[in-house]
C-alpha cells in the first residue's frame, strides 16, 4: 500500500495514533492510584485534555502540547515573539474542548545554548497568548540541550469545569449541526509536509502573489486562540461538543462519538489561499489535505441547530468568522463534500 503524501514527508499518522494507543493503554493502569481518592481520573486518555475530580462538582482538565516543526521556520525567519502565541493556542484550545476554562499554565523551553535575545521573544509571546487564553503562567523549566537544533517549546495548560458541564461528545445527536470557525492560516499542525511542499524550490522570504506575503509569514502567522468566546458559548448555549482541528485534522472528530453510528458531513468550502498552494504544488489529494490540514476552519462546535445562529453571531462578535460546516448524520466517519476522510 502507497504511503500517504504525510508518511512520505516522515510522519506516518497511522503508525503515531498506534504509538498513541499503546502508551494510553499502559497509563491507564495508573488510574486505578487515586480511585476513591482526591484527584480520581474521570476520563480514559484519548480525548482533548485530561480530567480529575477535584470534589464539590469540579474537575480539573490537565493539557501538554507543543509547537513541533514550525519552530523551524521561526528559526529560518529569525522570528520568534509569536511563536509562543502558538504554544499557548495549542494547550488552551485544546482545555476548552472538554469545556474548561483555562486557569493556569506553564512553559517548557529546551535551548541548544543560552540565548537570552531568543528566550525573550519566545516569552513575549508565551505573555501575549495567556492573556489572549485568559490564564496566568506561573511557572515552568529552561533546559540546555546542546544536541538539539535551535529550540524546542511545550506549555501544559490547567482549566476547570463543573463535572456537570464536561464536554466529552457524549451529547452529540443526529441531525446537530457543526458550527466552524475560521483558523488564521496553517496553525501549528502539518508544518513536516507544509515545509516539504512550499519550501522545495523557495525560501522564507520569496514573495508569492497568491497569499499577498511571503511565504514565511504565512507559515509563520499565529494560531488563533478561541478561549474568550467559547467560554461565553458553552455557558449560554447549549453545546453538544467541541472539536480543535489539529494533529489528524478533520479525522479527529470520529473520535467524540466513537463507539457510536455517528458520523459527520461537512460542507466543500473553498481552502484558504495557502492549503491551495500546498495542494497544488504538493500534487495532494482532498483526503490528504483534510487529514493534515484544518483547510481554515480551526475550531468545530456541535450544536442543535436552534442554536446554530447565536453562536456564529457571538464568535463574529469576538472577530472570529464563524459558519454552518455541515451536520451530524447517521452512519460512521467524515466526509466532506462527498469525499470519506475517515471510516
Amino acid at each position: 500500500m502507497k504511503k500517504d503524501a504525510y508518511a512520505r514527508a516522515g510522519v506516518d499518522m497511522t503508525k503515531v495514533k498506534a504509538l498513541q494507543s499503546s502508551i494510553a493503554s499502559v497509563l491507564d493502569s495508573t488510574f486505578s492510584l487515586r480511585r476513591g481518592l482526591f484527584g480520581e481520573p474521570l476520563m480514559k486518555i484519548g480525548h482533548y485534555a485530561g480530567l480529575i475530580d477535584i470534589g464539590h462538582g469540579d474537575a480539573l482538565a490537565l493539557h501538554t502540547d507543543g509547537v513541533g516543526t514550525k519552530v523551524l521556520v521561526a528559526i529560518q525567519m529569525g522570528k520568534f515573539d509569536t511563536i509562543g502565541i502558538d504554544c499557548i493556542a495549542m494547550t488552551a484550545n485544546d482545555l476548552i474542548c472538554v469545556g474548561a476554562e483555562p486557569v493556569a499554565l506553564l512553559d517548557y523551553i529546551a535551548l541548544e545554548r543560552e540565548d537570552s535575545r531568543l528566550v525573550s521573544e519566545l516569552t513575549k509571546g508565551l505573555v501575549a497568548g495567556a492573556r489572549q487564553a485568559g490564564a496566568s503562567i506561573v511557572g515552568g523549566e529552561t533546559a540546555i540541550m546542546g544536541n538539539i537544533e535551535g529550540f524546542d517549546l511545550v506549555s501544559m495548560g490547567v482549566g476547570l469545569v463543573k463535572k456537570k458541564m464536561i464536554l466529552d461528545g457524549s451529547s452529540i445527536v443526529e441531525g446537530d449541526r457543526v458550527i466552524g470557525v475560521a483558523s488564521s492560516g496553517i496553525h501549528s499542525n502539518g508544518y513536516t509536509l507544509a515545509r516539504k511542499v512550499l519550501l522545495a524550490k523557495r525560501s522564507v522570504e520569496d514573495w508569492v502573489d497568491e497569499l499577498g506575503e511571503t511565504v514565511g509569514e504565512a507559515m509563520l502567522r499565529p494560531t488563533s486562540i478561541y478561549v474568550r468566546p467559547a467560554l461565553e458559548v458553552i455557558r449560554r448555549r447549549e453545546v453538544h461538543g467541541i472539536a480543535h482541528v489539529t494533529g489528524g485534522a478533520f479525522t479527529k472528530l470520529a473520535r467524540l462519538v466513537s463507539g457510536r453510528k455517528l458520523g459527520f458531513a461537512l460542507e466543500n468550502r473553498s481552502p484558504s489561499a495557502i492549503f491551495s498552494l500546498i495542494q497544488r504544488e504538493g500534487g495532494l489529494s482532498k483526503k490528504e489535505m483534510y487529514s493534515t490540514f484544518n483547510m481554515g476552519v480551526g475550531l468545530c462546535l456541535f450544536a442543535p441547530k436552534s442554536e446554530e445562529p447565536s453562536i456564529i453571531k457571538t464568535f463574529r462578535r469576538s472577530g472570529f468568522e464563524a459558519f454552518d460546516c455541515g451536520v451530524v448524520e447517521r452512519g460512521s466517519g467524515v466526509r466532506i463534500g462527498g469525499t470519506r476522510i475517515s471510516r
